[in-house]
């Protein structure tokens, strides 16, 4: 099916969204009249402009306080139909949106309201236009799909139909039999579908409408289960996204509108249009790689934590560290910021890297360029939206070309030490891409979304929101803080799994490492919160140890201090738990403040 965008959905000038939507794959736009108002452009230079860069104008909106209001006022929104139906046909589009009405003159007779949008109907088809008719979801006396397919059905006009939105339908708590009524109206009669998905708020509907909208699959709506009913019609219009977003109007328009196409192929691929390669899901961390221009506090901290140097790359300055399963490379060359050490590169174990690289790719994400040596493995890697690199790899599978074939072995070996893998780690977001980074991680890497978490840092909140795969091998903590100058300072860091966090603590801290102190006042709450013996709370009080249970079993964990942006954590899992301590991350985050 062919793919819309609203301009209102994408920042910048009316050019600049046109171009973004047209490089992001999208047939067409719906143009908003704003965007048009403010734009020098002629409208035939608008039109101009979208054949040249192959897009249609599937739409342009919206005409509002149309119908059921006084003759009076009808005649003066005829008038205003005629100047709008002449712009849309200097335009080249046919079709516009017509909302219900929120006007205080606005009566509650549907008669009136179905004979006067028949009238408005005689006057664009003069125009070669169609009328599609919207309810709003706080429209004054239509605010429902049903109620206004009635309407249009009751004026049976040829060029009036209806207009679906799934944000205008479902943020009213529909029930899933609620919109088993969509099948009932005629494909034919459904002009328009205009798609978008919101997460779950309790607030009122008009600014959840303006400002919390998302693209589908970003939030907490069943867009999918009502495409399905639509598509049961033969609708056979454009999938359009029509997205209000405070953080959307701020972000670049080219990213937004990438991230706007890949929902639609996600869903497209959900409700069964499409079936691109299926996603290959990682079955494990093969590898962290930091990026250093100096190794040696890097080193210094990998060797308290117990790791050893174990290999080196055959043409690179890369070092490969070791402790059991948990593989860290350290890459020495120019660090991408000033302030040094970064997580660069993540390695994930995959049973078909080509595989994984073609679902990538079928999700927008193509495969990075990468200067690889006659002898190197053949790895692939796309980027992340926060700049980090996924690789999809094997490790020493005898089918599969293997990454660590590519480094030769030292002298060293692993140590016989309690961290046995990568648990998790945490990757920070850019401000703006919050949504879209759980999108990606869903849609290119096949992992599961867990429901975002507020946690409050001593200069705002920041959210926080889990990805992984089934039996938690892989997970991914994706974190967005208070504001766009936060994202700029706040560190990552790499959970390291170990089976006797106590042990490895003072392993660690024997060996030089630093502890991350925790405040007195912690472990006086933590006494109040669980019955614990008290020399397991003066062994925790004395190791900086933190405790979370959840309803599966208990997390211990205790962190080092940071090293360029970089710090890690020592975890714990005992019974099954399945969270992250985020109930103790306000006691870190201040921590990490006050060890600035």
């Amino acid at each position: 099916m062919r793919t819309s965008i609203a301009t209102v959905s994408l920042s910048g000038s009316l050019t600049e969204k046109l171009t973004a939507a047209a490089r992001a794959g999208f047939d067409g736009v719906e143009i908003f009249e704003n965007d048009l108002l403010a734009s020098p452009l002629t409208p035939e230079e608008i039109r101009t402009r979208c054949a040249d860069l192959g897009l249609g104008i599937d739409l342009y909106q919206p005409m509002r306080d149309i119908e059921a209001v006084p003759e009076d006022e009808f005649a003066r929104n005829l008038r205003r139909a005629r100047h709008k139906f002449e712009l849309m046909s200097r335009l080249g589009t046919d079709t516009v949106l017509v909302c219900s009405s929120v006007s205080p003159l606005a009566a509650d007779d549907d008669a009136l309201a179905a004979g006067q949008l028949s009238r408005l109907a005689d006057l664009a088809q003069d125009f070669g236009i169609r009328v599609a008719y919207e309810a709003l979801a706080w429209g004054r006396h239509v605010s429902t799909y049903d109620h206004a397919w009635r309407i249009v059905e009751t004026a049976g006009h040829p060029a009036l139909g209806t207009c679906l939105d799934s944000f205008h339908i479902l943020s009213r708590g529909s029930d899933p039999k609620d919109l088993e009524g969509i099948a009932d109206i005629p494909g034919e009669k459904i002009f328009f579908l205009q798609l978008a998905d919101a997460p779950l708020l309790a607030m009122d509907v008009l600014q959840w409408s303006r400002h919390y909208r998302c693209f589908p699959g970003q939030g907490g709506f069943d867009v999918a289960g009502l495409v399905r009913q639509v598509l049961r019609t033969g609708y056979d219009g454009p999938l359009s996204l029509e997205v209000f977003n405070d953080v959307f109007r701020q972000a670049e328009a080219g990213p937004t509108a990438v991230d706007a196409q890949r929902s639609l192929r996600v869903l497209e691929e959900t409700v069964g249009l499409t079936t691109p390669p299926a996603p290959v899901v990682p079955t494990g961390v093969a590898f962290a790689e930091l990026l250093t221009p100096d190794a040696e506090p890097v080193a210094a901290l990998l060797g308290a934590l117990g790791f050893a140097r174990t290999a080196r790359h055959r043409s690179k300055p890369v070092d490969l560290w070791q402790q059991g399963e948990a593989r860290l490379l350290v890459n020495t060359g120019p660090a991408a910021r000033r302030d040094g050490t970064g997580l660069a590169a993540i390695g994930l174990e995959s049973p078909d890297p080509a595989g994984a690289a073609r679902r990538a790719e079928a999700m927008l994400a193509p495969v990075l360029p990468r200067r690889r040596a006659p002898r190197d493995a053949p790895l692939d890697a796309v980027a992340a939206p926060d700049g980090t690199e996924l690789f999809f790899c094997a490790t020493d599978h005898p089918e599969l070309p293997s990454w660590r074939a590519d480094f030769e072995n030292t002298d060293h070996r692993p140590a016989a030490t309690d961290v046995t893998r990568i648990d998790h780690l945490a990757l920070t977001q850019p401000w703006h891409h919050f949504d879209e980074a759980a999108l990606f991680h869903r849609s290119v890497l096949g992992l599961h979304a867990q429901e975002s978490v507020d946690v409050a840092d001593p200069y705002g909140l920041f959210r926080s929101r889990a990805v992984t795969n089934a039996d938690g091998s892989v997970r991914i903590a994706l974190a967005v803080g208070p504001a766009p100058a936060e994202d700029e300072v706040r560190a990552q860091h790499i959970a390291l799994a170990t089976a006797d966090v106590v042990a490895a603590a003072r392993r660690f801290r024997a060996a030089g490492g630093r502890l991350l102190p925790v405040p007195a006042n912690y472990y006086d709450d933590l006494a109040a919160r669980h019955d614990l013996p008290a020399d397991e709370l003066a062994t925790y009080r004395d190791l900086g140890i933190l405790y979370d249970r959840d309803a599966h079993g208990v997390f211990r964990h205790c962190y080092t201090h940071t090293v360029g942006r970089v710090f890690f954590e020592l975890v714990q899992r005992d019974g099954g738990y399945r969270g992250y301590g985020a109930q103790n991350a306000p006691v870190r985050l201040a921590a990490q403040h006050t060890a600035r």
